[in-house]
């Protein structure tokens, strides 16, 4: 080989070379414990930027202060020790959405943990983003079919509302939550259910029932286990509530379910407390109202010049012996438009849903009915609020008029017509059917104990003798003469089969 040649070819190459410059932000672990590193070196990093260590492990800055920064870390904090190299990635943490994503259950990272293959995603949504402003909203009227008569007639909820779901635990807070899920089947709504803190087993028991009920197809489950770290229980509501954004972007309805805000808000304060952060009331830190304003503001109902679309927040808030006046609940009522209420004393009555009529509230109310059901549940609140009244009154005396009696025995009834069993939710023309006919009197000389028996069977028979009632109020949300004619000739013949046999 000639001399020329190699020379030639050593020319082309330094012509051809090109050096890139490339400027990293790196700083230094000083010390790590229990999940948090104190960095410093990172003079110009942001708020929530993410970091990441010479392991791979991800970390969030959390803390800036004068010459140190607090970092959280995402993964496996062991691994890490003092002197290593940290680098700013220049990213506020974002999570990876795409269509793929229904059917599947992720970390709070969106990274798949279900063994089903890994999750194509082309797009990622920050996790952290400002709540959308008053113009582009639109109000809530709506309804969100629960299934769950008790909330559909007298605490209804609406698409964009925010509605807490609170009570002691073990009293069926999370089967509401469920059974609202397994409602939406050919409702046109795709649900998120974000578990925070709780037992994999727990999760895994959620997880076969919807599997079971078929509403995987529309769902997506985003787990921070109680073995996993207390960071990501901190960022699992707000991958959530990023993965609900990205389908309202496509002009579709969400249900998100936060299972529970009590546990999310604990996480917090142990990061904070690690963090030196000042401790509060109930030793929480002072922004713990910010953590959960800034969550629940991103459910909203969008108007059609932003793109329609929105997202239906159910929080759920665990009391301790039924105390709504605690730290947490209070704040997150205050942020919510109304709050379903269960009460330990009426589940172990056999009330269930255990839902306390009295102190559950729906701050949207009627506009979110469809007009067959405003119908109906009007009546109802009223009987059962004189129920409630009257029921005090006549454990003290027995001599009660005719007319006191009469709405004793119908508020008995209504509320033996409000129970229902778990994981059966009720579709709202049914609803509408048996709610008539107890607010008109046709249940009210029917023995209490063959109440169910009576309510059942009443479904089957109109289903088949009054289809023109039942077609009206599907298709039009209310009904005619013509068809409550058809309805009430219908409820009085299976009445009179039915005291015959």
């Amino acid at each position: 080989m000639s001399t020329n040649y190699i020379i030639e070819n050593l020319k082309r190459e330094i012509d051809n070379f090109s050096s890139q410059i490339k400027a990293e932000k790196i700083g230094h672990v000083l010390e790590v414990f229990d999940g948090i590193a104190k960095v410093s070196g990172l003079s110009l990093i942001k708020s929530s930027e993410m970091v990441t260590f010479p392991n791979g492990e991800i970390g969030v800055a959390l803390n800036l202060e004068e010459d140190t920064i607090g970092v959280i870390i995402l993964d496996d904090f062991s691994k890490i020790k003092e002197g290593d190299e940290v680098k700013a990635t220049g990213k506020i943490l974002e999570v990876p959405v795409s269509d793929n994503i229904i059917g599947r259950v992720v970390n709070a990272l969106g990274v798949e943990i279900d063994g089903k293959g890994t999750i194509k995603a082309d797009k990622t949504y920050p996790i952290e983003k400002v709540a959308p402003g008053v113009i582009t909203r639109l109000s809530v009227s709506e309804p969100v079919s629960t299934g769950v008569k008790v909330i559909d007639s007298i605490i209804p909820i609406g698409r964009g509302q925010r509605e807490l779901i609170i009570g002691d635990r073990q009293t069926g807070k999370t089967a509401i939550a469920i059974d609202t899920i397994l409602n939406q089947k050919g409702q046109n709504m795709i649900c998120v259910y974000v578990s925070i803190g709780q037992k994999d087993s727990k999760l895994r028991k959620i997880q076969t029932r919807l599997e079971k009920g078929g509403t995987m197809a529309y769902t997506i489950i985003v787990s921070a286990g109680s073995s996993e770290p207390a960071p990501l229980s901190y960022i699992a509501p707000y991958t959530g509530v990023s993965i609900a954004e990205y389908f309202m972007d496509q002009g579709k309805d969400v249900l998100i379910i936060y299972d529970d805000l009590s546990k999310h808000a604990i996480a917090y304060r142990e990061i904070s407390l690690l963090l030196r952060r000042p401790p509060g009331r109930e030793a929480f830190p002072g922004d713990v109202f910010y953590l959960h304003s800034r969550l629940l503001e991103r459910a909203c109902r969008r108007n059609k010049e932003y793109g329609g679309g929105s997202i239906t927040a159910l929080p759920i808030v665990e009391t301790q012996a039924g105390d709504v006046t605690a730290y947490i609940p209070t704040n997150v009522i205050s942020i919510t438009d109304g709050q379903i209420f269960l009460e330990t004393d009426l589940f172990y009555k056999g009330i269930r849903p255990a839902v306390n009529v009295g102190l559950s509230v729906s701050r949207v109310g009627s506009n979110a009915q469809i007009k067959a059901m405003k119908k109906v549940a009007g009546t109802l609140k009223l009987d059962l609020a004189q129920y409630r009244e009257l029921e005090a009154f006549s454990q003290f005396g027995s001599d009660l008029d005719n007319a006191t009696k009469q709405q004793l025995e119908r508020g008995k009834r209504a509320v033996e017509v409000l129970k229902q069993p778990q994981y059966a939710p009720m579709v709202v023309e049914r609803q509408v059917v048996v709610l008539y006919a107890l607010v008109k009197g046709y249940m009210d000389d029917i023995s209490i104990d063959k109440i169910k028996e009576f309510e059942e069977g009443l479904i089957n028979y109109t289903e088949n003798n009054a289809k023109k009632f039942y077609k009206e109020v599907l298709e039009t949300k209310t009904w005619s003469e013509k068809s409550e004619e058809e309805l009430k000739k219908a409820i009085g013949d299976f009445k009179n089969n039915f005291l015959k046999s």
